[in-house]
């Protein structure tokens, strides 16, 4: 064989050896220690990878969890209780529980109570539209109705209405991950403490223009008059802004603000439907015991 096919073979496979040797001294003298745990909560997770705890990711969620001493920030909304109840036990800590929540929107500006008075001919994005210009409409605090809200939900949770313009939230699908609060632009999405049978009731309006301008614009439209704010008895509604607001924490879902709100701005939604004033009273009379000194009248 040719002398310098020898000595080739052999220099490179002694340079392949010696690489060989400096790697594995280097990969022991680096190796970072994982702690095995981690892989253990990341399989209790949902593996949505939705970022709704924060992280982003569910891997990065499990080595904060496992990193951490307590759950008191830490908490996986598409998992809930149940999973963070696994987490702590696998952990031996105590769990973090949290009332369920639901992502409600908060403008009812559709076609109808909202006419359009110009036409945007741009990208068809919330984002850039908000960038360039109020909206198509009067009201610049109303929902562009353009569904980057939809496109960032990855559980299937928001559509758009074709009739109203506006996006609808599924409660069934809706995990409260909060990708559509980060993404629309003008901030008309909020988390509310989901309560029994979905019932909700919350002031669907963001504009913060004084009462006339905003009842121009948008037939619904908050105009600030407080009637809400005085009728509540449990303290749950305040005012800012030319804005009611009712807490979902507070509410107790009594309803005498949806009645007295003179714009229907207070959506009511989950609940049975009302009785009629003279029906009640119908029910009153029928079921009222008889006075003896009534005569009776042939």
């Amino acid at each position: 064989m040719n002398p310098v096919i020898i000595y080739t073979v052999a220099s490179l496979s002694g340079l392949g050896i010696t690489s060989a040797v400096i790697l594995f001294f280097v990969a022991r003298k680096f190796k970072v220690y994982e702690d095995p745990r981690i892989d253990q909560v990341e399989e209790t997770l949902p593996a949505a990878n939705c970022g709704g705890c924060g992280y982003a990711g569910c891997r990065n969620f499990a080595e904060a969890c496992v990193k951490s001493e307590s759950f008191d920030l830490l908490f996986c909304p598409v998992g809930g209780n149940d999973c963070m109840t696994k987490i702590a036990s696998l952990l031996g800590r105590d769990a973090a529980t949290k009332d369920p929540q639901v992502a409600v929107l908060l403008c009812n500006g559709t076609c109808e109570n909202r006419p359009k008075t110009n036409h945007f001919d741009g990208a068809q994005t919330c984002a850039i539209t908000t960038a360039l210009y109020g909206g198509e409409t009067g009201c610049h605090y109303g929902c562009h109705g353009l569904g980057d809200c939809v496109r960032v939900c990855k559980f299937d949770a928001l559509t758009m209405d074709p009739v109203s313009g506006l996006p609808v939230v599924d409660d069934a699908k809706c995990t409260a991950c909060g990708a559509c609060v980060k993404e629309c632009p003008k901030g008309l999405f909020e988390l509310r403490k989901r309560a029994k049978a979905d019932r909700k009731i919350y002031v669907a309006c963001k504009n913060e223009d004084k009462g006339g301008p905003a009842k121009k614009n948008c037939s619904v439209a908050c105009i600030g008059c407080s009637k809400c704010f005085k009728v509540c008895p449990y303290d749950a509604i305040t005012m800012g802004n030319n804005l009611a607001y009712i807490d979902s924490d507070k509410c107790r879902l009594c309803r005498k603000c949806v009645t007295e709100c003179p714009t229907n701005s207070i959506i009511e939604i989950g609940f049975p439907p009302r009785r009629e004033k003279a029906e009640a009273a119908s029910d009153i009379q029928i079921t009222a015991k008889p006075d003896n000194n009534t005569q009776t009248i042939n």
